[in-house]
């Protein structure tokens, strides 16, 4: 993800999180802290469909951000967004990371599941609308991510 990027970035955050999107200023400061963090988009003919992003403290990590356009939904997007982020994790020795995803979006909860994420609690009314499941994979040495 670049600067470029962001205008389309914040179009797909407002229509899919109407009530509780990122502002634009707090996206540029992400894309800033280019030693911890590490964003990425998709895009499918010519349009930015997804994106996602990983704050980077090894061994730690967490999952700050990640959305696919609805439009877009059940083409392995959100899979190759995460693959990416935990490739880019692992290869700065990330081996432990976080995430929380929203109590009212089972589709997420499913995908960070296959790919090893186990829930460790829940962070009541952290969303407008919804709790948050916090969430945390370990890596496994010689495992693959789903």
């Amino acid at each position: 993800m670049t600067g470029e990027d962001v205008p389309a970035v914040m179009d797909l955050e407002r229509r899919l999180f109407p009530h509780d999107a990122w502002s634009e200023g707090m996206l540029r400061d992400e894309l800033a802290e280019t030693a911890t963090r590490h964003y990425v988009v998709a895009e499918s003919d010519g349009a930015l469909v997804g994106y996602a992003g990983l704050r980077f403290v090894p061994p730690e990590g967490d999952v700050q951000t990640m959305a696919v356009a609805e439009e877009a939904w059940g083409r392995g997007i959100g899979r190759a967004l995460l693959t990416e982020l935990l490739d880019q994790g692992a290869a700065r020795g990330v081996t432990h990371t976080f995430l929380e995803v929203r109590s009212d979006n089972p589709r997420a909860q499913d995908l960070y599941r296959r790919f090893g994420f186990v829930e460790l609690g829940v962070r009541r009314g952290y969303y407008k609308g919804a709790d948050a499941i916090v969430m945390r994979r370990v890596a496994q040495e010689g495992t693959t991510h789903e």
